[in-house]
């Protein structure tokens, strides 16, 4: 049976997304989307520092050169830490002001995949994007309500990537150019299951899943099938990351929008599995 605890009692994320281990920095990274802040955790001796960001901040990636990049609402920022410094890079939605990022992830090539949502989640005006090592981007996709993922195949082959609102994972052919093709439906949740949300891949090539509503955490393997479900106390689960020197820590966010006061939502989670995460990816650009 897979234990949990809470990893600070004293932070708590109104919406919590964007989990990302840092190897170099020996510590793992997760945002508070609408407070908006970024938060980091020591790994070695636990201490979590929250840096108060300018606007919706809904996903950060470690980049090569030093420091991160992250996805705010008016578009995509170098971000360094200690002391805090921003530097937009690029907004690829200047028309649509209502939208803001919501996830994204860097692949085996250094570029960054990341969604663009409508904030009031009303209309279907989010899109998917790449942003490559020369800071060129794509728009791949769209007609996405809550896009959510991004995450890979082991092998590469594939992008995982979500419509929330959809209950909908889509699985694309993904092409070393970086182009995807044949989007097709990969798993759809019941309604007793919640919302697919943030995703990862472990070492094996399963597919985790965090379930928004649904009080969970799941994993699938690499052809679909259910192969384990987690019960978690939060009620909206939103992320998760792999960290540790060795990837067997498995941290886990939630959100407590819309929700009553309670102890548990909003809160980071670390969760024993079992499983070895995937190294992660830093922006090569």
């Amino acid at each position: 049976m897979a234990e949990w605890r809470i990893v600070a009692r004293d932070v708590r994320d109104q919406l919590g997304e964007g989990a990302c281990w840092s190897p170099r920095d020996q510590a793992f990274y997760w945002v508070d989307i609408l407070a908006p802040a970024l938060n980091r955790l020591s790994i070695g001796d636990g201490a979590i520092i929250r840096f108060t960001m300018p606007e919706p901040i809904g996903w950060v990636v470690r980049r090569s050169g030093g420091g991160l990049i992250g996805g705010f609402q008016s578009g995509v920022a170098e971000i360094d830490l200690d002391p805090l410094a921003i530097r937009p890079i690029v907004d690829p939605e200047p028309h649509l002001p209502g939208n803001r990022m919501n996830d994204g992830k860097a692949d085996a090539q250094g570029r960054i995949w990341f969604g663009t949502m409508d904030m009031a989640e009303e209309n279907d005006t989010g899109a998917l994007y790449r942003l490559d090592p020369d800071r060129r981007w794509a728009r791949l996709d769209e007609g996405y309500r809550v896009p959510n993922g991004p995450a890979f195949s082991r092998d590469g082959r594939w992008l995982y990537h979500s419509d929330t609102a959809r209950r909908t994972i889509y699985r694309s052919v993904l092409n070393e150019d970086g182009s995807i093709e044949d989007r097709q439906p990969f798993i759809r949740f019941a309604e007793e299951d919640g919302h697919p949300d943030g995703m990862t891949v472990d070492a094996a090539g399963g597919l985790w899943v965090a379930h928004w509503g649904g009080s969970r955490i799941s994993r699938f393997a690499p052809d679909g099938t259910l192969d384990r479900a987690i019960a978690l106390p939060a009620r909206q689960i939103t992320n998760m990351a792999f960290a540790g020197d060795a990837l067997d820590r498995l941290f886990v966010t939630s959100a407590a929008t819309g929700l009553p006061e309670s102890e548990f939502d909003g809160a980071l989670l670390e969760v024993e599995t079992g499983a070895i995460g995937m190294p992660t990816h830093e922006f090569a650009g």
